[in-house]
């Protein structure tokens, strides 16, 4: 008897292991993708088409462009529209989540900026969790994962996107490994 409660007991953790696991890459699928297309798809015009804040330094500058803004948010929900055959409710929430994604990443451009932080240049931490930051804020109200899988997203996504930059560097997509 001790045995087949030790194995439920096993079984519903694993379960539930298993389900913050696949909510978390559920959730944060389309803000992956929407923070990578722009590096592949963009280019062409700046967001801020060159302007500058009376602090002398562009708004966002000159890595952030229209076609990437708009790369990002339709692959993503794209993404998310693919996991919707799985959960129904990425329909709307892979939107939302990739627009999030590309909101917090232009938030962290406009930061580094204000910082007088060069395009390009490293800014560890805001780097990685600026996309999710956005993500998360616009996404959740549609797309409600536990705290779990969210803190699960925050402490997996700076290796993980530190080793794909660097992957994108090594095959010439990039300019920095960073």
């Amino acid at each position: 008897m001790a045995e087949l409660l030790t194995v439920q007991l096993v079984n519903g953790r694993l379960a539930q292991m298993t389900g913050l696991i696949t909510s978390a890459l559920l959730f944060i699928g389309p803000a992956y993708f929407a923070n990578a297309a722009p590096l592949v798809l963009g280019g062409g015009a700046t967001l801020d088409r060159g302007r500058h804040l009376s602090d002398g330094q562009p708004i966002f500058g000159s890595h952030k462009t229209v076609r990437g803004v708009i790369a990002g948010i339709a692959v993503g929900t794209l993404i998310g529209l693919a996991e919707s055959l799985v959960d129904s409710r990425l329909v709307l929430a892979g939107f939302m989540i990739s627009l999030g994604a590309v909101l917090g990443d232009l938030f962290g451009a406009f930061i580094k900026r204000r910082l007088k932080v060069e395009p390009g240049k490293a800014f560890p931490v805001l780097d990685q969790l600026d996309f999710i930051s956005g993500s998360v804020l616009l996404g959740y109200p549609f797309f409600q994962v536990g705290l779990v899988s969210i803190i699960l997203v925050v402490v997996v996504t700076p290796p993980i996107h530190l080793a794909t930059n660097y992957g994108a560097y090594r095959l010439g997509i990039k300019k920095t490994r960073w």
